[in-house]
């Protein structure tokens, strides 16, 4: 270490982060190995890499889970640490003091989008309050185009604060009984899928330390009447992000970029250390949402029947798991069971057989098909690419020359690479985060989540700090290289499941509204 220039006072801020020497060593070695691109080799389509479950299915696979949650122990796992910054972003910009309106012609439009529909976001009652207690009207400074005092009241802390609060804590959809959150729409959705026979629901969670206690008052205020509404008994954890899970930031020439006092600068190291926070969750089966996807009450059934589908399908692969590991297990071995587990292996997780297989002896082989099969199980619904940001599903080829099926972000990318950048615009489907997760293997042990990560899938990015250019890690995405060597379904399911709100005006898209 004493090659880093590390001090004694470094020592101990690091200490103070929850890491050590060999960490910060591995940390710095992935930057000078520079961004780890994966290799594309197709987008996954339709019945290359996709599942489609015909209606007649569908509705046996809702049946499957209904069957069996009576015995299973069912969480619903939301990362809700990101901040409404995005969300809000044109109206800070036009709402900075003595600034000139937007002139970008696009910003300019969300802005008069904005206001013109202003009535219709369910915060605005909030706002004219806001507004009204300082002797404000809030419709007057509309009309006359006075944005910018609107905008104050909204952004800031002198009315809303919602540019700096969480998204789960924006009210994102309006009811004749009065306004909800987009927490308070996942307690609503959790109760129409992830209740136990007992009306149970447990949900998780990660929310940062700043915003802990405000999340934690804003449930204890609406328990009771949601369990009363839903009939169901809720049962809420909050986790954060750990500081350990923080790392160390660069400067461009891949030394600990100090801050102005000296100190070392870490960073949060992006939604894959949330793999830490989800191997902690003590259930069977876990559902996992980002928390600016949910919809309208009126929206909501055909969302609740396709996540039980999708937890059916998994259901039904892990009994076929269970049973081939115990097969398997017996002796001698029955032949059949090899064969229908490597038919499993290649025909429902797309993962073709390794080199040398065939010619194997059988201890080999059984080797590898255990191995193979006892592994935790995410069935990952799959979304029709409209043009929305974000990952993908992919076919990938790793360093060893085995083809694997992932979920791929813009950032794991070769930018340069022409063959590359071809094959990821040619993506058919868009990944929704819409997974179930089979966490427990066939004695009911849970896995350590952590031993399936591929470590090498990190995110490198060009940030700024104080007016300075830094790199900037982070661990490999929850749902990418977090989950890589996950045994893994995808699964297509209907646009209208996915309602994301990246923009504020996003709100103003069908499945956000009443009517």
């Amino acid at each position: 270490m004493k090659t880093l220039g590390f001090s004694p006072k470094d020592m101990q801020q690091i200490r103070e982060m929850g890491l050590d020497e060999q960490k910060v060593a591995e940390q710095i070695g992935l930057f000078q190995k520079g961004t780890p691109y994966l290799d594309l080799v197709r987008p996954c389509g339709v019945k290359d890499g996709i599942k489609i479950i015909s209606p007649k299915q569908h509705n046996q696979l809702i049946q499957v889970f209904e069957k069996e949650t009576g015995k299973l122990r069912l969480t619903k796992f939301v990362p809700a640490s990101g901040a409404a910054t995005r969300m809000f972003n044109t109206l800070i910009r036009a709402g900075r003091a003595n600034s000139p309106l937007l002139e970008n012609k696009a910003e300019n439009k969300e802005l008069q989008i904005f206001f013109a529909n202003i009535a219709r976001f369910a915060f605005y009652r909030d706002l004219v309050a806001a507004m009204a207690s300082d002797g404000l009207d809030a419709d007057a400074s509309i009309r006359r185009g006075e944005y910018q005092e609107c905008l104050l009241y909204l952004l800031t802390d002198k009315g809303l604060g919602y540019a700096g609060l969480p998204k789960g804590l924006i009210k994102f959809h309006a009811y004749s009984e009065g306004s909800r959150t987009a927490f308070e729409e996942h307690l609503i959705e959790a109760a129409g899928y992830a209740a136990t026979a007992a009306r149970l629901c447990d949900l998780h969670f990660t929310v940062s330390e700043n915003h802990r206690n405000s999340f934690s008052s804003l449930f204890k205020s609406v328990k009771n009447g949601y369990e009363s509404l839903l009939k169901v008994h809720l049962n809420v954890e909050f986790s954060i992000q750990e500081p350990r899970t923080n790392t160390l930031a660069v400067d461009m020439d891949n030394r600990p970029f100090r801050r102005d006092d000296g100190s070392i600068l870490f960073r949060p190291g992006g939604h894959g250390a949330l793999i830490d926070n989800l191997n902690r969750i003590d259930t069977d089966l876990i559902f996992i949402k980002n928390i600016d996807n949910v919809a309208h009450d009126r929206f909501k059934p055909v969302t609740y029947d396709w996540k039980k589908a999708l937890a059916g399908y998994l259901i039904t692969i892990q009994g076929r798991i269970f049973q081939l590991l115990e097969q398997l297990s017996q002796k001698p071995e029955p032949g059949a069971a090899i064969t229908s587990a490597t038919e499993l292996i290649q025909n429902e997780f797309c993962r073709p057989l390794p080199r040398g297989f065939d010619g194997a002896n059988k201890a080999q082989k059984l080797e590898y098909l255990r191995e193979a099969l006892n592994r935790p199980i995410r069935v990952c619904g799959m979304v029709k690419n409209v043009g929305a940001p974000g990952g993908g599903p992919f076919w990938v080829r790793d360093k060893n020359g085995r083809l694997s099926i992932q979920i791929v972000e813009t950032a794991q990318v070769d930018p340069t690479s022409e063959q590359q950048t071809k094959i990821l615009k040619s993506g058919t489907h868009f990944n929704p985060v819409d997974i179930v997760c089979g966490v427990r293997d066939r004695h009911g042990k849970k896995f350590d989540l952590t031993r399936y990560v591929d470590h090498e899938a990190v995110f490198i990015a060009n940030k700024h700090e104080s007016g300075r250019e830094l790199k900037a890690l982070e661990h490999p995405g929850l749902w990418n290289g977090a989950m890589a060597h996950w045994n893994t379904v995808f699964v297509e399911v209907p646009l209208i499941t996915f309602n994301p709100v990246k923009r504020v005006i996003d709100l103003l898209n069908e499945a956000h509204l009443p009517s």
